[in-house]
C-alpha cells in the first residue's frame, strides 16, 4: 500500500499516540492516568495524588468548558481527557487537552431517547463511564449503543446498538453499567428489563467471544477477580449478584439480589475472598464464593443492617470500609470489613449520593450537590479536613484525580481544579 502525505501523517500520529499510551503504562504517568471506572482496579483507589501541606480555603479553577449533558465520568490517559455527553439529540464523544481544555477531536451519532418519568431529574445524558485500552476508547450510551473509537483520531472502529436482539436495549432508567477490558475481552452487560446478556467481545474487532443470558442488566459495573483459582467477572445483574468465568462466560455462582424499583446499582468490592454488596434498604452483606465439588456457592459471612448503600460504591483502606449510607438523608460510615461491625457513622444530610475515591490515607468524596469533601481515613470519629463547592449544577459523576488536579463533570460542563 502506498501512503500519501496525509495518510502518512495520520499513521505517524496514531503510532505515536499508541506508543505514548504504552510508555505511560510503565512510568509514573500511569499512576496519574484514569482509564476506566473507579481507577485501575475499579475499586476507587487511585495513586499519584499530591495533597497540599495545608488545604487551601478555595480550590483554583484551571479551566471550565461546556461538553454536554450527562453524568458519565471522564477518563484520562496520556494528557488527554475523553468524555461522552449528550448535545441535543446527539451523543458526542470527544477528546480534550488536559492542560487547557481545548478540543482535540469530536465524533457523534444521533440518539433519540425518552427518559423514564421517575428519573427525569437526571436528564437524558449518558451515565456509563468509557474505558480506554490499547489505543481504543469504548463508550456505552444511554440507549445501549456500544462504540469503539481510535483514541488518537476519534475515528469509529466498530459499533453495536443491539436493536432487534432484545425487547429493549436499555434498562428502565437508562444504561449505566461501565464496561471493562480484561485480557483482550470487552465485557458489557447489554439489553433491557427482563431481557439481556452479559457479553464478552473481542476488544479489537467486536466479535462475540461468549455471552451469558441468565438475566438482564442492572446499573452496577463489573469487577474482575481471581477467586478459587478461577478468573471471574463479578457484577450485579437485574435481580442477582453473579460470578461468571472470564474465560467462557459459564455461570459459577449466583445470589438472588433485588432492590426497590429494580435499582441494583452498587459496584461490588472485594476484600480478600469476600465480595461485599449493598443496595437500597438492603444493608451491607459480605459473601464468600467457594467451589464445592463440581459447583460453587456464595455463603453469607456477615451482614450489617445499620447502614445501607443506594448508589454509592464504597472504598476500602486496609480493613476499613468507607461509604455513604442513603439513610438519614446521606450518612458517611466506616465498617470493619472482616466482621461488618460499624466503627462510626457521621451526621446525616450529607447528600443523595457520594462518589468516593481513596488517595493514600485520604478519601475525596463528591456528593450530588457538588460538595467535594476531604476525609481522613485515620480518624476514629467522622470528621473532614476540607470541603469545597466545585460546580453550580448536580454532580453524579465521579471526580477524576490527576496529580494535584481534580476533574469534575457536572450536569453540562467539565472543569479542572487545582489544590495548589
Amino acid at each position: 500500500m502506498v501512503l500519501n502525505h496525509r495518510n502518512w501523517k495520520s499513521a505517524i500520529t496514531a503510532t505515536l499516540f499508541l506508543f505514548a499510551c504504552v510508555v505511560a503504562a510503565y512510568t509514573d504517568v500511569a499512576a496519574q492516568d484514569a482509564a476506566q471506572w473507579r481507577g485501575p482496579n475499579r475499586d476507587g483507589v487511585i495513586t499519584g495524588f499530591r495533597p497540599p501541606q495545608k488545604w487551601p480555603a478555595q480550590l483554583k479553577q484551571v479551566w471550565k468548558i461546556q461538553v454536554g449533558e450527562g453524568h458519565s465520568t471522564p477518563v484520562v490517559v496520556a494528557g488527554r481527557v475523553y468524555v461522552i455527553a449528550r448535545q441535543g439529540e446527539t451523543e458526542v464523544v470527544a477528546a480534550y487537552d488536559l492542560a487547557n481544555g481545548k478540543q482535540i477531536w469530536k465524533n457523534g451519532y444521533a440518539v433519540a431517547y425518552q427518559m423514564n418519568p421517575a428519573a427525569m431529574g437526571h436528564g437524558k445524558g449518558p451515565k456509563s463511564t468509557p474505558v480506554l485500552a490499547d489505543g481504543r476508547l469504548y463508550t456505552l450510551g444511554i440507549t445501549g449503543v456500544l462504540s469503539c473509537f481510535d483514541a488518537a483520531s476519534g475515528a469509529l472502529k466498530w459499533r453495536k446498538d443491539f436493536a432487534g436482539q432484545f425487547k429493549q436495549t436499555a434498562p428502565l432508567f437508562g444504561t449505566a453499567m461501565s464496561p471493562v477490558v480484561d485480557r483482550g475481552l470487552l465485557i458489557v452487560h447489554a439489553g433491557g428489563h427482563d431481557d439481556g446478556a452479559l457479553f464478552a467481545f473481542d476488544a479489537a474487532t467486536g466479535a462475540v467471544k461468549w455471552k451469558w443470558t441468565g438475566d438482564g442488566p442492572g446499573y452496577a459495573s463489573p469487577v474482575v477477580a481471581e477467586l478459587g483459582g478461577v478468573r471471574q467477572i463479578i457484577t450485579q445483574s437485574q435481580a442477582n449478584l453473579i460470578g461468571v468465568a472470564a474465560a467462557n462466560g459459564a455461570l459459577l455462582w449466583k445470589v438472588p439480589f433485588t432492590t426497590e424499583y429494580h435499582q441494583n446499582i452498587v459496584t461490588p468490592i472485594l476484600v480478600g475472598d469476600l465480595v461485599i454488596m449493598s443496595g437500597i434498604n438492603k444493608g451491607v452483606t459480605a459473601y464468600r464464593p467457594v467451589k464445592k465439588g463440581l459447583g460453587w456457592s456464595a455463603d453469607v459471612v456477615w451482614e450489617n443492617k445499620e447502614v445501607s448503600m443506594y448508589m454509592n460504591s464504597p472504598v476500602l483502606r486496609g480493613n476499613m470500609l468507607f461509604g455513604l449510607s442513603h439513610r438519614n438523608k446521606g450518612q458517611y460510615f466506616c465498617l470493619d470489613a472482616a466482621t461488618g461491625k460499624t466503627l462510626w457513622t457521621s451526621d446525616g444530610r450529607q447528600g443523595d449520593n457520594a462518589s468516593m475515591l481513596l488517595a493514600g490515607d485520604l478519601i475525596l468524596s463528591l456528593n450530588s450537590d457538588a460538595d467535594l469533601t476531604v476525609l481522613p481515613t485515620s480518624a476514629k470519629i467522622p470528621q473532614h479536613l476540607a470541603r469545597y463547592k466545585v460546580a453550580d449544577s448536580p454532580t453524579w459523576a465521579h471526580p477524576v484525580i490527576i496529580g494535584n488536579r481534580i476533574l469534575v463533570k457536572d450536569a453540562q460542563s467539565l472543569a479542572l481544579w487545582s489544590v495548589e
